[in-house]
């Protein structure tokens, strides 16, 4: 089945496009691509993340989003040949915690009368109803993809935020941990905009030592998994608070992540995707201060930038199948949940 899966993350930096060709036993990228979101759009996206605003600007944000994301596949590839489509849209807002909620843009319905193709949309709402956190999701495709029966992995995706899925060697999808280990690139680009070209500035910068001890004692780091974080943590909020410096907030992501990556002493690889892989000064710095050998994940044969592109493709695919796409260990979900909602397209 030939599959269209569509996100744009918490960095609103473009719409990632995968098609990908998929059965119920191997997976296949065809094309990959990326829409740079128009300047005017990227900040009215921004100015309705976790800030006050208006119900109508939700609500047009939602069909507009919802536009650019058709536009965005019809001009990457031939819709005729695609079967299905996973559109994850635009998170806005997302508490993984009591109360739990979570919002994302992007009109399924508008996607599906643009394209005329079914498409599957709002994934995270169907396991945070199950008492899960709504994220991560991608542990069910990095399950797939990179569980080895002898070599321990950590799978580590390095978007505005940063997250890990451990898969130990043999692993059953019930033994796969997984969670966001706090910022990953959101405020580096928030400093940088639009980002730190293989982090030149952070390198030639200075880290701000006492400032980032400050930022690592809050409780999040040490909270057990499963747990997610968001804009609600390191958004503009959070950088007028602290007055971080783009070194500092490299380092921040760098030593939360490297933290996370050693409560796991058996890990032997460590594998990276997500805008953050380009970026050479990060990479040199976690590369230095784990033990772990890291990999990016084009090593493998999977797209650093397509990946969770190619999730939501994947979890549309087992939605369309009537079957669970969360792993509850990963999301701390009561259940198994069937994800998404279904927007059919009109007749011809």
């Amino acid at each position: 089945m030939r599959v269209a899966g569509l996100i744009s993350g918490t960095s609103v930096d473009g719409i990632d496009v995968a098609v990908v060709d998929i059965t119920d036993t191997d997976l296949h990228l065809v094309k990959a691509a990326t829409a740079t979101w128009p300047p005017e759009m990227r900040a009215r996206i921004l100015g309705i993340s976790n800030a006050p605003t208006h119900t109508a600007d939700i609500a047009e944000m939602n069909f507009l989003v919802g536009r650019h994301f058709a536009s965005a596949l019809v001009e990457a590839f031939p819709v005729e040949s695609i079967e299905l489509i996973g559109s994850h849209g635009q998170t806005i807002y997302h508490h993984g915690s009591d109360p739990l909620c979570t919002l994302q843009i992007g009109e399924g319905a508008v996607i599906a009368e643009m394209t005329g193709r079914p498409v599957v949309s709002d994934f995270r709402v169907a396991d945070m109803a199950a008492g899960g956190r709504g994220a991560p999701l991608v542990p069910f495709l990095d399950y797939r993809l990179f569980r080895h029966d002898s070599i321990h992995r950590i799978a580590l995706n390095i978007g505005g935020i940063a997250n890990i899925t451990v898969i130990p060697a043999g692993a059953r999808p019930e033994d796969v941990v997984a969670f966001d280990t706090g910022p990953g690139n959101m405020i580096i680009d928030a400093l940088t905009p639009p980002f730190d070209r293989d982090g030149a500035q952070a390198r030639a910068g200075r880290v701000n030592e006492w400032l980032l001890e400050e930022i690592l004692r809050d409780s999040y780091y040490q909270q057990p998994p499963p747990k997610t974080a968001g804009r609600e943590q390191y958004g503009a909020a959070f950088i007028e608070r602290t007055g971080i410096d783009v070194a500092t907030a490299t380092e921040l992501t760098v030593r939360t992540i490297a933290a996370a990556v050693a409560a796991f002493p058996a890990t032997q690889e460590v594998i990276v995707s997500g805008g953050g892989a380009h970026n050479t000064y990060m990479m040199e710095r976690l590369q230095a201060s784990i033990r772990p050998r890291l990999r990016r994940s084009a090593e493998l044969g999977v797209d650093i930038d397509a990946k969770e592109a190619i999730l939501f493709a994947l979890l549309a695919y087992e939605t369309w199948h009537r079957r669970p796409g969360n792993i509850p260990s990963a999301t701390g979900a009561a259940h198994p949940a069937i994800l998404g909602k279904m927007s059919r397209p009109s007749p011809p």
